[in-house]
């Protein structure tokens, strides 16, 4: 049995928080939304959703940011398609400076509404307050962008949008195993938790041990964006809202073949995760999902 969207529908929500850190994204001001859609077709043909805005307070700073996400009308599952984040202040003027971290000057992160498809993606910067990038939407379906970027002087700050790509889409599978080994090519990856039971709200220590075909611990791993490794964690909810994301950064001079971080769950329920690194010039990803009690 499948799930049908008929014709083309496309939607954009953007909630702002705080940007990354080791500890989840949660919203500080109430989110009202500025509504702004526009199918005057321009220069991509495209859509502009529904656009809201945040106060981010952080460093005896404040900003307002509006982003609006530009995607062309004819969208299809499994092709490549061209979308435009454009980033405004309060008033409308372009936010023309932004500060480079983790070696990128956005970083936007794509899953599905099962959390089935991942994607970490860096848009390019064009000036003007406007970023562009080419993303691949695997099947039909509804999708969340999270967006994470920095005003120059500012904290980071992470946007929320949506998008919908039409056509038949499969019902919700059940979710996978609990598994804590994965095996990507040539690179054994195994999971180990500092408490044998997650809770909502505890410091945790995830220790991602990569061992090689002949199970001796990796030795030349490099280096991906400024660090051993990158860790996106998101809950398994319905919708998914800046709450549900979290950032960790690796800890630095661990021993060979172990990529750590320190986080926390801020509530119960189901989460998953994508542990990313590099080796022999390849970036790798091993999902898993842990359950928080």
């Amino acid at each position: 049995m499948k799930r049908v969207f008929p014709g083309i529908f496309f939607v954009t929500t953007l909630l702002l928080a705080p940007g990354c850190s080791s500890n989840p994204k949660s919203p500080e001001a109430q989110v009202s939304p500025s509504m702004m859609m526009n199918h005057d077709g321009d220069s991509m043909n495209g859509h502009e959703g529904h656009s809201m805005e945040q106060m981010n307070h952080g460093n005896n700073s404040q900003i307002t940011t509006k982003v609006k996400l530009t995607a062309p009308k004819s969208l299809a599952p499994n092709q490549p398609i061209n979308l435009v984040i454009n980033i405004q202040d309060a008033t409308g003027k372009s936010v023309n400076k932004f500060d480079i971290f983790q070696e990128k000057i956005m970083h936007l992160i794509v899953v599905d509404d099962d959390l089935r498809s991942f994607a970490h993606i860096h848009p390019e910067y064009k000036e003007n307050g406007r970023f562009e990038v080419t993303a691949n939407f695997p099947e039909s379906g509804n999708y969340t962008l999270f967006s994470d970027y920095k005003p120059a002087g500012d904290k980071e700050i992470v946007s929320l949008m949506n998008i919908t790509i039409p056509g038949s889409v499969p019902l919700p599978k059940s979710l996978e195993k609990f598994i804590k080994t994965k095996t990507i090519s040539d690179t054994k990856v195994n999971l180990n938790i500092s408490e044998k039971n997650i809770k909502a709200g505890q410091e945790v220590t995830l220790n991602f041990d990569l061992k090689d075909n002949k199970n001796q611990p990796i030795k030349d791993l490099l280096s991906y964006l400024g660090e051993k490794g990158h860790l996106v964690i998101i809950k398994s909810s319905s919708p998914l809202t800046t709450s549900d994301y979290i950032h960790a950064h690796a800890l630095k001079n661990t021993t060979d073949g172990k990529i750590e971080f320190h986080t926390k769950f801020p509530k119960s329920g189901t989460y998953k995760m994508w542990m990313q690194f590099n080796r022999n010039g390849q970036i790798k990803t091993a999902d898993f999902w842990v359950n928080v009690e």
